[in-house]
C-alpha cells in the first residue's frame, strides 16, 4: 500500500493503566478526600472510566467512596461557583 504524505495518519491510542492497581491499593478509603477530588471534575461530577483509566472494579469502589464522602460532607456535592 502506498502511503500518502499529505494524509494524516491515525494516532496510536495510549493504553491507560489503573492508578490503584499500579499502586497496589486494594481498598479506596472514603476519608481520603484529597485523592477523591482528583477523580471528580470541577462541577463535582464523578469522572468516567474512559477518562481516568481506572479498572471496572476500582471504578465501582471509587464511586461508592465518593458518594460516602459526599454524604459525610468531606467532598462537596456541587462546585462552589455553581451555587
Amino acid at each position: 500500500m502506498i502511503k500518502n504524505p499529505s494524509h494524516p495518519q491515525k494516532g496510536h491510542r495510549k493504553t491507560r493503566e489503573c492508578k490503584f492497581t499500579k499502586a497496589g491499593i486494594e481498598y479506596i478509603d472514603y476519608k481520603n478526600a484529597e485523592m477523591l477530588l482528583r477523580f471528580m471534575n470541577d462541577q463535582g461530577k464523578i469522572l468516567p472510566r474512559r477518562v481516568t483509566g481506572t479498572s471496572a472494579k476500582h471504578q465501582r469502589q471509587l464511586s461508592t467512596a465518593i458518594k460516602r464522602a459526599r454524604f459525610l460532607g468531606l467532598v462537596p456535592f456541587i462546585a462552589e461557583n455553581l451555587r
